[in-house]
């Protein structure tokens, strides 16, 4: 059995915390559906409302650690270590606001510009992804271990579709989709990234690729790839993802080869 750390299990409890609240409100989405308006605002209320569960439960729990939150943005650190939290409270907030019941919250833990910790959370599954540094990757208390299929005509990749009006390269996106679509089994598009990454930890499909990412969006999930055998990069296959948050990842033996692909070569 998994024995995790006194920092998962922090991490744990403040997720499970804040998962009250967004079950609970996750609930009454149908409800709003009805009107046209109430739905935009009350899943921005939902979001706020687990930022703060998090806030309060980690800054208790880790009083000298810094925070960087989506919604309220930095908090400073006083660790010797400069250790701080990377939190995104709701991510999947699109299919959260549509009643898609697919949705997480995810906590990456940052030391000296290095991701230490990561946990990716479902509410509504209780899954809890999870994963330190040179301890492996984890799905509740089951060890994670990327897929292992070898050629590109049968595996699936998952994406995130760029908006365009956040800079999102369209054009770009298009031409990496096709390349894809016609050399694998499949393209899916869930539209929650910190869950992609620990799908592709947990084996579910081979890779994830998208564009322009928030640190919150990806810390904790690259962890989790890493930890599970995969490689995380970005699309000149540096190790630069949590920067750029250009990510492409992918199980140890399809990354080169989807790398490429995407690349165009």
């Amino acid at each position: 059995m998994a024995v995790r750390s006194a920092l998962i299990n922090v991490i744990f409890k403040a997720c499970q915390k804040a998962a009250r609240g967004l079950r609970r409100d996750f609930g009454e989405v149908e409800q709003l559906q009805v009107s046209k308006k109430g739905p935009v605002d009350f899943v921005s209320t939902a979001d706020h409302r687990s930022e703060k569960t998090l806030l309060d439960e980690l800054s208790r729990a880790r009083p000298d650690y810094g925070l960087l939150m989506e919604e309220s943005g930095g908090h400073g650190s006083t660790d010797p270590q400069g250790r701080r939290f990377i939190v995104d409270p709701l991510d999947g907030t699109l299919n959260f606001l549509h009643g898609i019941p697919h949705f997480c919250i995810s906590v990456g833990v940052e030391e000296k510009g290095e991701i230490v910790a990561g946990v990716v959370y479902q509410p509504l599954t209780d899954e809890f992804y999870w994963a330190e540094r040179g301890q492996g990757a984890f799905l509740n208390d089951r060890r994670l271990r990327v897929s292992s299929r070898t050629h590109l005509q049968e595996s699936v990749f998952a994406t995130g579709i760029p908006v365009s009006g956040l800079g999102g390269d369209h054009d770009r996106f298009i031409a990496q989709q096709r390349a894809v679509m016609d050399k694998t089994a499949g393209v899916r598009r869930f539209g929650a990234a910190a869950l992609d990454l620990a799908w592709v930890a947990a084996g579910r499909y081979e890779g994830f690729w998208e564009m322009k990412l928030k640190p919150w969006d990806v810390a904790a999930g690259l962890l989790l790839v890493k930890e599970a055998g995969g490689y995380v990069t970005d699309f000149d296959g540096r190790d630069k993802s949590l920067e750029s948050g250009d990510v492409v990842a992918a199980n140890d033996r399809i990354h080169v080869p989807f790398l490429k692909l995407l690349s165009g070569k």
